[in-house]
């Protein structure tokens, strides 16, 4: 379950980072025209660029709080997952290949951040805290140990 964790935190950083990115080409190039059989309809994104920003900068937080096992990043997660599962059924419509990937991964997600969470923390707490020893260190043969010579 220690790797389903850091799976979940890894993957709220990357989409943290996406939605950023998304985020200031929504703020840099606000204008899009939309064309319809009817009207040119111009959309001003400025405000989506915002919505994207400040989640991207959430997901950056409760990614990084998920890594260091904090239980208030826990929490997070699974409201903002939530939240980006729902988001993601109000877009089937529009990118319905898309959409069910996103729920998918959400899922996985949810399921990693509900399942046996203490057994999951203690374990990551344990491998961080481990001091070194030094027999942690590969034993190499003489052979792998000679450097050749400089020239």
């Amino acid at each position: 379950m220690a790797g389903f964790i850091v799976f979940a935190g890894s993957m709220l950083l990357v989409i943290g980072l996406i939605n950023i990115f998304q985020a200031f080409i929504a703020l840099f190039a606000d204008e899009r025209v939309l064309l319809t059989r009817e009207n040119l309809v111009v959309v001003d994104v400025t405000a989506w660029g915002w919505v994207l920003l400040i989640s991207g900068f959430l997901m950056l937080a409760v990614g990084a709080g998920l890594l260091s096992t904090q239980t208030w990043a826990r929490v997070a997660a699974i409201v903002i997952v939530s939240l980006h599962a729902v988001v993601q059924i109000l877009w089937l419509n529009a990118y319905p290949v898309w959409s069910l990937m996103m729920i998918a991964l959400d899922t996985v997600i949810l399921f990693a951040l509900t399942a046996r969470w203490s057994d999951a923390r203690d374990r990551l707490a344990e491998a961080g805290d481990a001091p070194w020893t030094g027999q942690e260190a590969t034993k190499l043969s003489a052979a792998e140990r000679h450097t050749p010579p400089l020239v």
